[in-house]
């Protein structure tokens, strides 16, 4: 194993170093290169991440220049994809943009809430002027029933913005989890009936109601994506949930050089049943 320690100021040096490293790691046979950054002072790490020799395909998540954003073509790395990927497909990118329609309507209208309010506004209410820059009227609200209390908080936001709202929260249709397929020993309390949540149901209701903009309360990771999948309408999110960190995901990743380490330490290796019942949410 091999590591590398740089300032992260110092950003064309840690890439040299780190296309050395990959090529020496290859010529001696290592598994996987370690390369960790130092912050200013060079004592104290911030940053550490295990790079496997299999993943010879570099991409965004491996740069730290971000030249793209600060428009310096002269500073992108050898694997930028600004420069790597196929041109067609920016060119194909760069048609929707340009073509009057919806994918139009909202690349502008995200565009101009960025640069007018960047900063300024809270996600509620950028939600509101978003809605009002394309144009929408009725927006659908898809919610988790555990909170349910903040989407009809979020009702009252947009009611007197004037727009008007249907929301459907997940648990509709009372389906109790079996009658899918799953077994008791599967559910959060064992033995009880236990309804699944059904995104499916909720984007197809709120399909029904013609909805311009959907909005997403909480929903589950992975209920979320089938709700994205079967919406019609275009979806944003309003919150993401997460029970342990108070909806707010990102706080395990400030932490992760402290209390939440073992996430960039340590593979999360779950399998069904590992967590005793007393232990569940």
């Amino acid at each position: 194993q091999c590591q590398v320690k740089t300032s992260k100021q110092l950003s064309h040096q840690a890439d040299r170093q780190l296309d050395t490293v990959r090529r020496i790691s290859r010529e001696h046979g290592f598994g996987k290169c370690s390369v960790v950054w130092y912050n200013d002072c060079d004592s104290i790490v911030t940053v550490e991440r295990s790079i496997s020799m299999e993943q010879e395909k570099l991409s965004c998540m491996f740069c730290h220049r971000k030249a793209c954003e600060t428009g310096k073509p002269e500073e992108y790395p050898g694997f930028c994809l600004t420069t790597n990927a196929p041109g067609k497909l920016l060119a194909e990118t760069l048609e929707i943009y340009r073509t009057s329609g919806i994918d139009r309507d909202i690349a502008i209208a995200a565009a101009e809430i960025e640069g007018e309010f960047y900063g300024r506004a809270c996600r509620a209410e950028e939600i509101i002027r978003f809605a009002k820059k394309i144009g929408a009227k009725k927006i659908g609200i898809a919610s988790c029933v555990g909170l349910l209390s903040e989407a009809q908080t979020f009702c009252k936001i947009l009611e007197v913005n004037g727009l008007q709202y249907f929301g459907a929260a997940c648990k509709m249709g009372a389906v109790d989890k079996t009658e899918i397929g799953l077994c008791e020993e599967q559910k959060i309390h064992e033995g009880e009936y236990e309804p699944i949540c059904n995104p499916i149901l909720q984007a197809k209701m709120l399909n029904e109601e013609g909805t311009d903009l959907n909005v997403v309360v909480g929903l589950c990771v992975g209920h979320d994506s089938l709700f994205y999948k079967y919406s019609e309408a275009p979806v944003t999110t309003f919150i993401t949930k997460d029970r342990v960190m108070g909806h707010n995901p990102a706080a395990a990743v400030y932490q992760a050089n402290t209390y939440y380490k073992r996430l960039v330490s340590e593979k999360l290796e779950y399998q069904s049943g590992d967590l005793k019942r007393d232990d569940r949410q």
